[in-house]
């Protein structure tokens, strides 16, 4: 167990290096024009803008290095015990469990909940309302994560009756209904100026979908390659 934790936290890692400078070019600017845009609504309130606890340089930079980083880390450690789980259940290769985890966990703890809170640049939204919109957001997440494990669990009680394709669709339709149901439960929060341009604010929501497909994409490809070489190393030593 301690190798595969070991491995999915260091790909998590270099993951989120990868990740770090694709938000480094492509999403970092369209955070500065956001900026530009609060400040300018501020001037045209006739307030002064808060003071910077700390500076955009070092949020940019190490700032959002050290914050992919750790999520990285996080990530590939809970992606590597949640490979050593479904190894020989999802498939008996190591490349496609961790490739159909890898889309798993993109689409139960980003897509989904995405398409209910889509990502916002910093400065847009009510400083009033932060914690309710984390609140909210997690939530979402979590129920996301939760019902794809669930749907995963009523596909294998149905492949007996039902066998394997019937039992995936029925376990699908199971998992589209609930998040589908939870999307509309849960409330709704839009505090983009109407003013904001559309255009940036697609821009970043595409760079921050961009983040996300490199780090799980990169956790799933990776892994399941080093997984399987190592594995073949043990069956050619044993």
């Amino acid at each position: 167990m301690t190798p595969f934790l070991v491995r999915g936290m260091l790909i998590g890692i270099l993951a989120g290096v990868l990740a770090f400078g694709f938000a480094k070019v492509f999403a970092e600017p369209k955070i500065d024009q956001a900026i530009a845009f609060e400040e300018q609504m501020d001037k045209a309130k006739g307030e002064d803008p808060g003071p910077d606890l700390v500076s955009r340089k070092l949020q940019s930079t190490f700032g959002l290095l050290t914050a992919v980083i750790v999520y990285g880390t996080a990530i590939g450690g809970l992606f590597a015990l949640a490979n050593a789980a479904a190894y020989g259940r999802v498939s008996s290769r190591p490349r496609v469990t961790a490739l159909l985890l890898a889309g798993a966990g993109f689409l139960a703890l980003y897509l989904i909940p995405s398409l209910k809170y889509p990502a916002n640049p910093p400065s847009v939204g009510q400083p009033a309302t932060i914690g309710f919109r984390t609140e909210t957001y997690f939530l979402m997440i979590l129920l996301s994560g939760l019902t794809l494990a669930l749907a995963v669990w009523v596909r294998q009680a149905l492949v007996p009756r039902f066998g394997r394709w019937n039992a995936t669709l029925l376990a699908g339709g199971f998992f589209i209904a609930v998040v589908s149901a939870a999307i509309l439960i849960l409330p709704d929060i839009n505090e983009v100026p109407e003013s904001f341009s559309a255009v940036l604010l697609w821009h970043f929501r595409l760079a921050s979908l961009g983040t996300q497909l490199i780090l799980w994409t990169t956790l799933g490809l990776l892994f399941g390659a080093l997984t399987e070489r190592q594995l073949q190393r043990d069956l050619e030593e044993a």
